[in-house]
């Protein structure tokens, strides 16, 4: 299954830096404002520490990881929905990925130029990317009804039902809210998944701190205050991450990372939290499978059958799916190997209406 991020934001918020330290690949993060005009792309690992035990377990040859791709999406500015810095291309970017990642600044810094006159306002930030996106979306949902008007006017019953969903929409976009608020049921959300809005897309922020500096939730003035107030009002995802030093970090020996964390005073793997962050916001998990040949780990919606969860392998174990042998993950790093977790009981034969579990480590027959 492929997946993609696109990391968004205003210019000079560190969203470039971020990407580094995501991807360990050097992409322009100059202190200027549109200094990426092309996204760059990066296949980044969904951190899983139940991989490399399969495989000691297993004496795999190869060990293959979750992936997530995260897109590099120059910054964002007022007026990007009617062409200002280049935004029309940047949003059609955006159009793209599955899920947004918002990075936003939250520390004072002289010398990092911000786009907005002032001082930081991280709640002010994320309102006028968020402007945009709901401009675009206005935009798209305005078009769309104005051509469905003449089949509306035929008493085209499609046309009809999409034009009230579409309409509901407008309503919504109208007045400042952003897409996915809305309750939808099965066939509303369908016509709506049509039109491609950019504010369906899931949505994490990524609050961008830095050691050392002024971080407005340490200093816990009325702009944080103000900005949590936000987020907890609207139930969003979000993470702290100082991108700055995680970049430095990535680049240490593994060993070394502690030490340096404390030195920093930045104790958590903030990218880590990040990429697993993503993955559930998208309502992904995996399962393994395992051998002497490989460990791998699987991307599949929460909630999928075994024969849906197949397919990420090879469609052939939906099509002709006859079962699945399945064990707990823990189950069979505790028995220490299939033979003995087969003798335990642990090993069980599921059919088509299994649904699979986090963890699971399956063998498929067909």
């Amino acid at each position: 299954m492929e997946i993609s991020v696109g990391i968004v934001g205003l210019p000079n918020v560190g969203k470039s830096t971020l990407f580094n330290a995501l991807t360990e690949k050097h992409v322009a993060a100059e202190n200027y404002p549109f200094c990426t005009i092309d996204p760059s792309v990066g296949i980044v690992p969904v951190p899983d520490p139940r991989l490399q035990k399969l495989t000691e377990l297993s004496h795999s040859e190869k060990t293959i990881p979750a992936v997530i791709e995260f897109v590099d999406i120059a910054g964002l500015v007022r007026g990007a929905s009617e062409g200002a810095g280049l935004g029309n291309q940047f949003l059609s970017h955006i159009r793209e990925v599955d899920a947004i990642a918002h990075v936003v600044r939250i520390f004072e810094d002289a010398d990092v130029a911000h786009v907005e006159e002032g001082q930081i306002d991280p709640a002010r930030d994320i309102e006028i990317i968020n402007l945009e996106l709901i401009l675009t979306d206005l935009q798209t949902v305005s078009k769309r009804i104005e051509k469905l008007n003449r089949d509306v006017k035929r008493g085209d019953k499609d046309a009809i039902a999409e034009s009230v969903v579409l309409k509901k929409v407008d309503e919504v976009l109208s007045k400042g809210a952003l897409a996915h608020t809305i309750s939808f049921d099965e066939k509303e959300r369908e016509i709506v998944s049509g039109v491609h809005l950019l504010t369906m897309k899931p949505m994490m922020y990524i609050l961008n701190k830095k050691a050392g500096g002024h971080n407005l939730d340490e200093m816990n003035d009325e702009r944080w205050q103000k900005f949590v107030a936000l987020l907890e009002s609207t139930d969003a995802t979000y993470t702290t991450v100082d991108a700055s030093i995680e970049g430095e970090l990535r680049t240490v020996a593994h060993d070394e990372k502690e030490t340096l964390r404390q030195e920093f005073g930045v104790l958590d793997d903030g990218v880590d939290t990040l990429i697993r962050r993503a993955y559930t916001l998208l309502g992904l998990m995996s399962y393994f499978t395992t051998g002497l040949d490989e460990t791998r780990a699987w991307t599949i919606t929460i909630g999928s059958r075994a024969p849906d969860a197949g397919v990420a392998i090879h469609t052939d174990f939906r099509d002709k799916f006859i079962r699945a042998e399945v064990v707990a993950y823990n189950d069979l790093v505790e028995a220490g190997s299939f033979a003995i977790a087969r003798e335990k009981g642990q090993v069980r034969t599921e059919g088509k209406e299994y649904i699979v579990k986090n963890g699971d480590v399956i063998e498929f027959r067909i």
